[in-house]
């Protein structure tokens, strides 16, 4: 039965996922991503006050590395100025993204002053925090919880602080660099394992109680659509992403434009058989309609 609301409000649910069962998931899926998919994750574990968490890059081979350098350097031989003309270009780009966004920085990030970052997309595209709250609020603590399209971390960080384990995936490992530095001023790292990969190549070795999806809308254009449709998603459609999801877990959850065809999420739900149980959530941001949620499940 499909219900719609306009505030989210938490439930009970049985726990699926305890405490252990999340810690040895986590110890064993970290070297099989690396093995299997060439996927880098910082290292697990409680930090200490002098340790640090890293992403680790996969290493290129020695010949295209050397190529990658000599090209460089005859880039740098003919233009000594060009490295620091496009660096200021993408810094001037970013600044421009960031002005016009900055008057946000409080409802997407409540702890920005102390030194939350975020890259160029990550200002409008991160789930604003008051959202991001309500949606972890549907998670149940313990719970374990694939953040798909993880970003700058925003969501993962309220899900961790719910009390559940996260495993962030994102295939861009200077959004997850951020991410990480984000959840560490949040006081959260520990209960994120951060994911540098493709979750389409990563969704059939995952298993979890509850899985994230907020792709990439299309940027800030997508407003400019009078109805936003499934295949607009990036960078797969919706069905396809849902899909993916539906090999992880029994409950999944999709933060979509205010846009959306809600009918169209709906047949989501019909994926499965039988069908999951199906809510849509309008979520607003002092009044102004920002999003909607929709939650499939079966708890």
């Amino acid at each position: 039965m499909a219900k719609r609301s306009a505030a989210a409000a938490p439930e009970s649910r049985s726990r699926r996922g305890a405490r252990a069962h999340a810690v040895r998931f986590l110890q064993r899926i970290h070297h099989r991503f690396l093995r299997l998919l060439g996927a880098t994750t910082p290292k697990t574990g409680r930090r200490t006050a002098k340790s640090a968490r890293k992403v680790v890059r996969p290493r290129e081979p020695k010949s295209l590395r050397a190529a990658d350098e000599k090209q460089e350097q005859d880039v740098e031989a003919r233009s000594p100025d060009a490295a620091a003309t496009a660096t200021a270009a993408v810094s001037a780009s970013e600044a421009a993204v960031a002005g016009k966004y900055w008057a946000h920085r409080y409802s997407l990030f409540n702890l920005y002053d102390r030194g939350v970052r975020m890259d160029t997309e990550g200002w409008y595209s991160a789930t604003p925090e008051s959202i991001a709250a309500s949606q972890a609020a549907r998670a149940a603590p313990g719970d374990l919880v694939v953040d798909a399209f993880a970003g700058c971390g925003g969501n993962s960080i309220q899900f961790a602080a719910r009390g559940c384990y996260v495993v962030a995936v994102e295939i861009d490992p200077r959004k997850v660099e951020l991410a990480a530095h984000n959840a560490r001023v949040y006081g959260v790292e520990d209960r994120i394992e951060f994911i540098v990969g493709d979750f389409f190549r990563l969704a059939p070795f995952l298993k979890a109680n509850l899985v994230f999806l907020s792709p990439p809308w299309g940027g800030p254009s997508y407003i400019h659509a009078p109805v936003y449709t499934l295949d607009m998603l990036k960078p797969k459609d919706g069905y396809a992403t849902f899909q993916a999801a539906q090999k992880i877990a029994p409950n999944i959850m999709m933060f979509l434009p205010r846009t959306v065809d809600v009918t169209q999420v709906e047949e989501l739900s019909w994926l499965s058989c039988p069908p999951l149980d199906f809510e849509s959530e309008e979520n607003y941001v002092h009044h102004r309609f920002k999003g909607i949620t929709a939650y499939f499940g079966r708890r």
